[in-house]
């Protein structure tokens, strides 16, 4: 893989290189923050309205990017947000070094090769640790080989919309996690531009690069040598190691007890948004139960599958089990770490045969998506609850609350809105 390039000073746009990173400024400090970009802008005040962990209005911007605001009377759309339609989908010729089957990458190739887009503003590996993230602006297809696979850590890619201004680029692709994609769209109307793409992939646990390391060598006795690294829908983490040998370990076998209580930030369990309900098309992995899943959420979506022809295999998604069990076993775990307790941990014994149970009895496909849906909103306001109560009236959507209500989590009147505190959110029918 050839180096990343960093944008010199006297760079001209004829030597423009095809992978670039134009040097950053220094973060502003912020209270909760996931270095989305905005604070290294000129204009970093946008912080302000811009920021997913001060006051989002989720139905303003889903009316605005999709057209309306979910509809809680569809199938699903209270859960993963506004779409109109779910595939399971893999390439029919895999990328190799993709996370999955590279559906991601090569949308964005495909913009760029049919020059849809002038640039595509995406994370490839630090060349000195292939799993720090660094910005970059891709500008010819091929670049995007180097930005196959996942990174772990926070990486400001919103700064870039500057150097993509400088360089007069008007159409532009974003591949961004979700709370890089909803500074984006509230900002986007004054980025001047004749087209945005927006593909988004799910998140909610990120931590540092330098924590992630620590996880690696949790979890294996050679993390130098681990290349690959996939939570499954199957229950399992697949991890890959530079000879070839590929290890699934089941979710019950993670050490999770053994790490800093901080290893996941506030932000990461604090974030009601694991779906990327502002992005164009979501790609993922939770509904999927082996393939990627395609969350096609508007026109522009469709335009950027379309791209992919006959080069991408769909069917529609599943769904089976139920997710309450499960739900409920989580919510007990995070009531007590949320209470300062320890997280409870499963007796050795019993981890090898409750790991071979769930891929086969727990919930899986658009349940298993479901369940996870859920237990990041439980998530979000029992951490909330407990280290800045103040901030859920302004940090919870109406919508978390009638996820979260049929198991016992119901907002007290100082948690809502004023104009919310009337109608009351009350459980799913």
């Amino acid at each position: 893989m050839s180096a990343i390039a960093p944008q010199a000073a006297t760079t001209s746009p004829s030597v423009q290189p095809i992978v670039w990173a134009p040097p950053a400024t220094a973060p502003k400090p912020r209270g909760l923050c996931t270095d989305c970009g905005i604070s290294r802008t000129a204009d970093d005040k946008r912080c302000g309205i811009a920021c997913q962990f001060i006051a989002p209005d989720y139905p303003k911007l889903e009316e605005k990017v999709h057209g309306r605001a979910r509809d809680e009377a569809r199938p699903d759309e209270l859960f993963f947000g506004p779409f109109r339609r779910m595939v399971r989908a893999a390439l029919a010729s895999p990328r190799p070094g993709a996370q999955w089957t590279g559906i991601t990458t090569r949308i964005a190739e495909r913009l760029l090769e049919t020059g849809a887009v002038e640039a595509v503003l995406t994370m490839a590996p630090d060349p000195n640790d292939a799993w720090r993230p660094v910005p970059v602006i891709v500008t010819k297809a091929e670049g995007m080989q180097q930005c196959r696979g996942m990174r772990m850590g926070y990486a400001p890619l919103l700064a870039l919309l500057e150097p993509v201004a400088a360089r007069g680029y008007k159409r532009i692709a974003v591949i961004g996690i979700p709370c890089q994609v909803y500074a984006l769209r509230v900002i986007e109307a004054e980025l001047g531009l004749e087209q945005l793409y927006v593909v988004g992939t799910p998140c909610s646990d990120n931590t540092t690069t330098e924590r992630f390391h620590q996880f690696l060598e949790l979890i294996s006795d050679e993390p130098q040598n681990i290349i690959y690294l996939e939570f499954r829908a199957d229950y399992h983490v697949e991890i890959r190691y530079t000879d070839g040998r590929i290890k699934a370990i089941p979710f019950l076998m993670l050490p999770l007890s053994r790490l800093p209580s901080d290893f996941f930030p506030l932000t990461c369990r604090t974030c009601v948004d694991y779906t990327n309900v502002l992005a164009d098309v979501t790609v993922g992995y939770m509904g999927g139960e082996g393939r990627q899943w395609l969350i096609v959420r508007n026109a522009r979506g469709e335009q950027l599958l379309k791209l992919l022809g006959d080069e991408v295999v769909m069917q529609a998604p599943g769904s089976r089990g139920s997710r309450f069990g499960p739900v409920k076993g989580f919510l007990a775990n995070v009531e007590r770490a949320a209470g300062g307790l320890p997280l409870r941990s499963m007796p050795n014994w019993l981890r090898p045969i409750v790991g071979w149970l769930m891929p086969r009895v727990g919930p899986r496909g658009l349940e298993f998506a479901r369940a996870r849906v859920e237990m990041k909103a439980i998530e979000t306001v029992l951490h909330l609850r407990r280290e800045h109560a103040a901030k859920i009236k302004h940090m919870v959507p109406a919508h978390l609350w009638r996820l979260i209500a049929p198991y016992g989590l119901t907002p007290q009147p100082e948690e809502l809105k004023p104009a919310e505190v009337s109608t009351k959110p009350g459980a799913l029918s």
